[in-house]
């Protein structure tokens, strides 16, 4: 399986936070909801995401766990905020939640705004693919021109779809428009270029990538990688750091440890376990190294679980 397959195989939406958002100006949102992955696209009217102007049927893919402003064209001062769990509120604590509420899946200041917002996030880096974290920018935009706007029109029919059976046709949704959002934004000619795997086009490196991707666990050295990909060590670990910017061991250990988080979310499967699938013989060594990237034990990792407001 090549490398962007094992990507876009990422998404899983389960029970995802989406809504239809309608704005009337002035407006500013402080986003600190911690999700590892939203996806928002403007149906109406114009709307900026840290600065950055979104145009009518623009998509955008906003990378977590950090904060960030959803504000109106004017880039007007946030003067709310949503937390973890997506609790709503002033920035002096007032709860937004019944005030915003105009439906089951509509929200806003206004009923009828002149800007229009469908939101989606990926609560949790394993419902989001966990290469998502490192594969995509901080900010992605595919201009309305390149977007599936079918699509869109359908997970919008489905977000005032009040039967009970419209969250799972939701969660489809999502997965599909994050899935074609990516592959558009990857082939998009205007876009900047950076230095990650997902963009890799080097073919050496590419079946590098495969090799990684495909057997995570087996003992894999910078040597042993060349001689896969009939490389010299020097030329594979040169033309690799130029490709995907970072060394093939520091991005191996990364790749390890993000198909470990995705795992460890799977309650039959032991912390040791989930270590040797990866590559680790030794649980401490591999406990040590999961809490220097992910800043949390495995175990504390696992039992996370957001709640998300009603």
């Amino acid at each position: 399986m090549d490398p962007l397959t094992h990507f876009l195989d990422g998404p899983r939406a389960a029970n995802a936070f989406a809504l239809a958002m309608s704005m009337s100006a002035p407006w500013g949102i402080t986003v600190n909801d911690q999700a590892a992955l939203t996806v928002l696209v403007v149906t109406r009217g114009q709307a900026r995401v840290n600065g950055t102007l979104l145009n009518a049927s623009d998509v955008a893919l906003i990378r977590g766990p950090e904060p960030y402003e959803v504000t109106d064209a004017a880039t007007s001062t946030p003067s709310i905020e949503i937390g973890p769990g997506q609790q709503c509120t002033t920035l002096d604590g007032r709860d937004l939640r019944d005030e915003f509420r105009h439906g089951i899946r509509r929200w806003g200041n206004a009923i009828d705004g002149e800007t229009a917002l469908l939101v989606g996030t990926y609560q949790r880096p394993d419902n989001a693919g966990g290469l998502v974290t490192r594969a995509l920018p901080r900010l992605a935009v595919v201009p309305g021109a390149r977007a599936d706007n079918a699509l869109i029109q359908l997970l919008q029919c489905e977000l005032a779809n009040e039967d009970p059976a419209a969250q799972i046709v939701v969660d489809r949704l999502l997965d599909v428009l994050v899935v074609n959002t990516i592959r558009s934004w990857i082939s998009d000619p205007d876009r900047p270029v950076t230095a990650t795997w997902l963009t890799c086009n080097d073919p050496l490196v590419v079946r590098a990538l495969e090799c990684l991707h495909t057997d995570p666990a087996a003992p894999w050295t910078v040597d042993t990688l060349a001689r896969k990909v009939n490389a010299s060590r020097a030329t594979l670990a040169a033309r690799f750091r130029t490709s995907v910017g970072e060394p093939p061991m520091t991005y191996l250990t990364r790749w390890r440890l993000t198909l470990a988080g995705d795992l460890l979310h799977t309650p039959s499967n032991t912390v040791a376990g989930v270590a040797h699938s990866v590559g680790y013989n030794n649980a401490y060594a591999f406990s040590t190294a999961f809490k220097r990237q992910a800043s949390t034990t495995p175990t504390e990792y696992r039992h996370r679980r957001p709640v998300l407001a009603p």
